[in-house]
């Protein structure tokens, strides 16, 4: 029975379009926002997906190891040029408010005898980034939450600052619940619930253009070009999409909000690395009104 189940799956797999109707845009952009409903990917996947082995981790599909054996050109291009890593599945939490109500409530769960901390003048002109290690508030040396990097805003004409603390996916429940407790912060009342990635009549209709037979198939295709559904990454690994994403404190107006999946992170490693950037980033010119 088990071999006869196989064989009457693979006759109806058989059944799929060619490999052409497949590869359209509208198709290809419909299957994968499916194939990340459990794990999200990253904007490198595909890229990556083809030269390493992926694993399921912390809610996000990532490259483990290469294919090939490229070590020496790893160690080659460290050493002599430039190595790039995506670091884009590491969390990102975003504070804002007045910076004395900030740096107040930041001194708690951070301590000078570590190092650096949120007050350090050249982190806090927001020239650097800092990192340092976080624990529960007025708990060290015990109950350590994790390392974290951190980066500040360049002041501004407005008094209120923003920082943007960065975490593995690991930590992030633990750190948002302690910055949660010690700015007092709750859900806001109004709060925007993001739509999923695709609801489920819609990627029907989608894969029934694929899966379509004879002229329909064309004329199916045309509407659908008019709509064409939109890459969205929703949410996080970390987060459910229908989980809220900001939250404010009602006594001092400290909002925490969760920017993961929002900003890109790369790290570029190699004697070669600020040449490349210097020749791919181009400054803005500014328009003064």
């Amino acid at each position: 029975k088990q071999a006869e189940k196989a064989v009457h799956q693979k006759k109806e797999q058989s059944k799929t379009k060619c490999r052409k109707a497949r590869r359209r845009h509208i198709n290809l952009v419909a299957e994968f926002n499916r194939r990340q409903r459990k794990n999200i990917w990253l904007e490198t996947h595909i890229w990556h997906a083809k030269r390493f082995h992926m694993v399921k981790k912390w809610g996000y599909c990532l490259g483990d190891s290469p294919t090939e054996k490229c070590y020496r050109a790893c160690y080659r291009a460290m050493t002599n040029h430039c190595l790039l890593q995506d670091l884009s599945y590491y969390c990102c939490l975003e504070l804002t408010g007045k910076e004395n109500e900030l740096l107040k409530q930041l001194a708690r769960i951070c301590s000078i005898d570590t190092g650096l901390t949120f007050e350090e003048a050249c982190c806090l002109s927001g020239r650097f980034e800092g990192s340092l290690n976080l624990y529960q508030a007025d708990r060290y040396p015990e109950d350590m939450l994790g390392p974290v990097t951190f980066i500040w805003k360049p002041r501004g004409v407005s008094e209120n600052r923003q920082l943007w603390i960065w975490m593995h996916p690991a930590l992030k429940q633990d750190i948002l619940r302690e910055l949660k407790a010690i700015f007092q912060c709750t859900e806001p009342q109004d709060i925007y619930i993001p739509e999923p990635v695709t609801t489920s009549i819609q990627e029907e209709k989608q894969m029934d253009v694929v899966l379509s037979l004879g002229k329909k198939r064309k004329k199916e295709d045309k509407e659908g070009e008019r709509a064409v559904p939109v890459k969205k990454i929703i949410g996080d690994g970390t987060r459910d999409p229908f989980q809220s994403y900001s939250w404010i404190s009602q006594t001092t107006g400290i909002v925490i909000s969760d920017r993961t999946m929002e900003i890109l992170r790369y790290r570029l490693i190699g004697p070669l690395s600020h040449s490349i950037l210097t020749g791919t980033l181009k400054a803005a010119s500014l328009q003064t009104v």
